[in-house]
């Protein structure tokens, strides 16, 4: 008999009266607490001032969190939300004359990047940014997050893969006793894979790259992996197995397209100094 990796863990660290603090909220922190700390590593070297990072910061925070938000309700829960328009912004809904807390149950990372491009390009006219030069960088540390939210997806029992019997095999005890591939770990460790590859980049070619070119690498890496493990994954919305491509997949490929777009015109190019003007 196959011996699988049993997964029962709370996702609850500890309640506190009604307040409870979850591991994928401790780790979405993280995510933004490393990419704080490699990003102000970055600026002191180009000597930006870290005042500006942490601007950004808050740009970052607020357009992940209203971005992923945003994306969910419109890519895979829009016959619901078009109806409870208020529950898209607000975690509770009105039921049977009292408020019903909820939370905010479903944020799309495609939703999440979108948000972040709109917000770096409203810091960028702000600040006089670079826009390029700065989604090079912030490329970095997305794919690190990316880890790290996967990891959050894990301690929820969420985003589940396809049924299997390969021996790491995951049963999710609080979903069902169904041995499963663990695609949130799939994809936790292609990100950090990347992550690493785009560190090692950024830290011995950013000089003689065009800007640009390192984060239409990213597109390609992180949304073609993406792209990949989607078909271990199973669908995350019923309307989904009526597609050719499922959502997710869907979704990745115009990034995909887009990043291909970037490599091969920014390799074209000769060669210049990267600038960055406040």
């Amino acid at each position: 008999m196959l011996s699988f990796i049993h997964w029962n863990i709370d996702p609850v660290i500890f309640h506190a009266g009604s307040f409870s603090l979850r591991y994928y909220t401790l780790l979405f922190m993280l995510a933004f607490y490393a990419s704080y700390l490699i990003m102000a590593k970055i600026y002191r070297k180009a000597n930006v001032p870290l005042n500006l990072l942490d601007k950004l910061t808050v740009y970052i925070i607020l357009a992940t969190i209203a971005g992923a938000r945003l994306g969910h309700c419109l890519f895979y829960g829009f016959d619901y939300y078009k109806e409870h328009i208020a529950e898209i912004f607000l975690p509770f809904h009105f039921s049977n004359g009292t408020f019903v807390l909820t939370g905010y149950q479903g944020l799309a990372s495609h939703g999440g990047v979108a948000g972040i491009l709109i917000a770096v390009f409203l810091y960028c006219r702000k600040y006089r940014t670079a826009m390029f030069w700065l989604l090079d960088r912030l490329s970095v540390v997305a794919a690190l997050s990316g880890c790290f939210i996967r990891i959050g997806n894990l301690f929820n029992s969420e985003i589940t893969g396809r049924a299997t019997d390969v021996p790491w095999a995951f049963i999710f005890v609080r979903e069902d006793l169904i041995p499963r591939h663990p695609a949130q770990l799939y994809e936790s460790l292609s990100y950090l894979l990347i992550f690493f590859l785009l560190a090692r980049l950024y830290k011995s070619k950013a000089r003689v790259l065009q800007p640009g070119f390192m984060f239409g690498l990213f597109l390609i890496l992180v949304f073609g992996a993406r792209f990949a493990i989607e078909f271990l994954k199973e669908n995350q919305e019923a309307f989904e197995s009526k597609l050719p491509l499922n959502m997710g997949q869907l979704l990745s490929l115009p990034l995909i397209g887009y990043g291909i777009w970037l490599v091969t015109i920014k390799s074209r190019v000769a060669p210049k100094r990267n600038i960055i003007v406040f």
